[in-house]
């Protein structure tokens, strides 16, 4: 097991961490993945009902994935880190 001190100086030697996706990039991937989610949305609602409603469902997942994703970059862009 490594002694405490050898643990701190690898700490310290270590880069700090640099996300793969700029920070300044966040708020535009936010308001863009809810748009598309709004917008698919809005498709949604307008797709005429069928018997099999595998289009529906399809458009509805990845509205649903869109919103929760840009929820979670709108929260991050306001400094709720999650």
């Amino acid at each position: 097991m490594a002694s405490y001190s050898s643990l701190q100086s690898l700490h310290e030697s270590l880069p700090p961490f640099s996300p793969l996706i700029p920070t300044s990039l966040i708020p535009i991937i936010a308001w863009s993945l809810l748009l598309s989610s709004f917008g698919l949305g809005f498709y949604f609602t307008t797709l005429p009902k069928q018997s099999v409603p595998v289009t529906e469902l399809l458009i509805a997942i990845v509205a649903s994935i869109l919103g929760g994703f840009g929820t979670v970059a709108m929260f991050c862009t306001v400094g709720v880190y999650l």
